[in-house]
């Protein structure tokens, strides 16, 4: 999906995750000062206007004449410790987590060597939906209890695929993925480059994606838009199911919110589950686990990161910003996915990330990531930089700006996986 496509599917549909690759190996930008003019120019232009006209000020004054409620950088906070339980337990009930029950039965489908590394097909069922499908995988021949990552794939305006967007199991790609691949991650299967490094990798399929997305056969006659499920697999069918389904995320989001909980919710309690089942694996040292991703994978990680501290180190990719900037700017250009109702008066959005302070925490963005205006990308920075220097922790905290747009190229990839080796390895 070129650039202009991409444009058209977020005035369309609203959706995010939609992911470019940059195609060089250029070093991160340190701050803003090394910036292009033209770049510095697009800054000021963006933040002149409001997606909502002449209220945007007034909007942004609900939120900026104080510092959130649940903020640790509120002197009243003085304790870590107290904070973070105070803070959390204020997210998880914005977030209102549904409850899952206990862990599933894991099915192992399948399993074989690829190109090195052990690969297991399993699957296991909530108590809804279809059953969850996903990957493994780790070192072919490997030996003992590994250090583990927790791989979210990216939303990309694409639900009809999940685990395929960022691995590889076999030398037959469908189309559709190698060109995912080639433009969002620079040609790589990150999930596989990372476990070749001494990891095992788990990829699942979120909420709605894949395995778990909505099937047409089951939603009413006059929103199924004539389409069908029929010959899935065939890039147009998907294409128009792509298109279904960012439209239909409006009611998804609604339906949720009148269940009484919220999507980032649902994400949660679903990756948690993802979180338990590794946990358990023989080959897997429990004390050792990651997680990270790109675009909706970065927000997933901010959630979970942020909520259960058996995530020692995290990485998000591509989705740092402040609610600010969702609120004036970038709305348009987010799924309904991100949003918690309330959460912005106790807590801005790199905030909920914070409370894995003083647990490892890598940022990487991109300076022309339209997804975001580069200015509020810097406030996020700047906010957890003063939280994690306030709790002594600054030397695990770092953020880097790589040239170009929303992706995860082979430069930003080397410098995750060498934080992961840092803080999983030692």
């Amino acid at each position: 999906m070129k650039k202009n496509k991409r444009r058209e599917f977020i005035k369309s549909a609203g959706l995010t995750g939609l992911a470019f690759a940059g195609g060089n190996l250029m070093q991160p930008f340190a701050n803003a000062s090394e910036l292009q003019p033209e770049i510095l120019q697009t800054m000021n232009n963006e933040n002149s206007t409001s997606l909502i006209g002449q209220y945007g000020e007034w909007a942004a004054s609900l939120i900026e004449k104080k510092l959130p409620s649940h903020s640790f950088r509120n002197g009243h906070f003085k304790n870590v410790n107290d904070w973070r339980k105070t803070a959390r337990k204020q997210l998880t009930d914005r977030l209102s987590i549904p409850e899952m029950g206990g862990m599933p039965d894991v099915k192992v489908n399948r399993q074989y060597e690829y190109d090195g590394l052990h690969v297991e097909e399993i699957s296991w069922q909530l108590a809804y939906g279809n059953a969850t499908e996903a990957i493994v995988l780790k070192p072919a021949n490997a030996k003992g209890k590994l250090p583990a990552i927790l791989a979210f794939h990216d939303h990309g305006g694409n639900k009809y695929f999940g685990t395929r967007k960022i691995t590889r199991t076999s030398d037959t790609q469908h189309p559709m993925m190698l060109a995912h691949q080639q433009e969002y991650y620079e040609g790589m299967a990150w999930a596989n480059e990372i476990a070749r490094r001494g990891y095992v990798v788990l990829v699942s399929d979120a909420f709605p994606f894949a395995s778990r997305r909505v099937k047409l056969a089951d939603v009413p006659d006059n929103i199924r838009k004539g389409l069908s499920d029929s010959d899935p697999e065939k890039q147009e069918n998907i294409d128009a199911y792509n298109a279904w389904a960012g439209e239909h995320e409006h009611i998804m989001a609604k339906s949720l919110f009148c269940a009484g909980t919220t999507w980032p919710g649902v994400f949660f309690a679903e990756d948690k589950i993802a979180l338990d089942i590794l946990c358990k694996r023989n080959d897997v040292d429990a004390d050792r686990i990651g997680c990270g991703g790109l675009s909706g994978g970065g927000m997933r990680t901010v959630f979970m990161a942020g909520i259960d501290e058996r995530i020692k180190c995290a990485v998000p990719v591509g989705f740092m910003t402040t609610w600010k900037d969702f609120m004036l700017h970038k709305s348009f250009t987010h799924t309904w996915m991100v949003y918690v109702p309330l959460l912005p008066n106790e807590m801005d959005f790199p905030e909920i990330i914070s409370l894995r302070t003083p647990s490892p925490t890598l940022v990487l963005n991109d300076i022309n990531d339209d997804l975001y205006t580069l200015p509020e990308m810097k406030n996020a920075d700047a906010i957890l930089k003063q939280i994690y220097e306030k709790t002594g922790a600054s030397e695990r905290y770092r953020c880097s700006f790589y040239p170009g747009p929303h992706k995860f190229d082979k430069a930003m990839q080397a410098e995750a996986f060498d934080w992961f080796d840092k803080w999983l390895k030692a």
